[in-house]
């Protein structure tokens, strides 16, 4: 397997934090950046290679990936564009480095060792998706049919849709599909939306599972607001695993 880490994004919404370095940077305790969990978790489940995607400071972001020593071989991938692309693009510009089955995780999520464990665990392509909570108004749904993801997007509503987060899981073949569309987005010309959209376009051919955290610690760090209170969800989690 191989990580896929997005990491194009300015993050305008964390204020004077992310001015000074990217957001993947923020500090979720005394200990712990957003992306040095990701890849202490990513080194625990054998994750020996990965490519991450990279935007404003991306020499800094370098710096730090290659100061945690973690053993893991890291591909970087420059989006120029970043401030007028979406993550669609920055996937594009990385395609021909995702190769075997892949993880991808959005540089901003916070996950607990539980549910990276079991996303790369599965033997299904699959996306974190949480039945405990209520859909978030702005963040994103999964539309399930039957026992399948058709669809994920903000603007999902309704009996049929749960909350869900950008960790993946994707075979090798469920992956080169969603890339095949994606090139087909990028190639009209569509860069500022969502890659979801373009998983959305295919999802037929795709087989993507929805994998259920029931609770556990698996959020986006996006305001100040929701550093706060990840950050003490993360104490609380790390209490509870020593």
């Amino acid at each position: 397997m191989i990580a896929l880490l997005l990491n194009s994004g300015r993050g305008t919404r964390m204020g004077g934090e992310t001015k000074e370095h990217p957001k993947c940077m923020c500090r979720i305790d005394g200990d712990e950046t957003i992306i040095s969990w990701q890849v202490k978790l990513l080194k625990d489940c054998g994750i020996t290679e990965a490519v991450v995607t990279t935007g404003p400071f991306a020499d800094m972001l370098k710096e730090h990936l290659e100061s945690l020593n973690s053993g893991i071989r890291f591909h970087y991938v420059p989006n120029p564009d970043y401030a007028s692309t979406n993550y669609i693009y920055s996937m594009y510009l990385a395609r021909d480095l995702l190769y075997d089955d892949v993880i991808s995780l959005h540089g901003d999520l916070v996950l607990d060792p539980a549910v990276m464990r079991a996303v790369c665990a599965s033997d299904v392509s699959c996306v974190a998706v949480d039945s405990t909570l209520p859909l978030p108004e702005k963040d994103f749904k999964a539309q399930l049919h039957e026992d399948r993801v058709q669809a994920i997007g903000i603007d999902r509503f309704g009996q049929d849709c749960v909350a869900s987060q950008p960790a993946y899981k994707f075979l090798q073949k469920d992956f080169e599909r969603w890339m095949q569309e994606i090139e087909a987005f990028v190639q009209r010309g569509e860069k500022g939306c969502y890659a979801e959209n373009a998983f959305n376009a295919a999802w037929q051919e795709i087989g993507l599972y929805p994998l259920d955290v029931r609770g556990l610690l698996c959020s986006e760090i996006d305001t100040p607001e929701d550093q706060a209170v990840v950050s003490a969800r993360f104490k609380d989690m790390k209490e509870q695993y020593q």
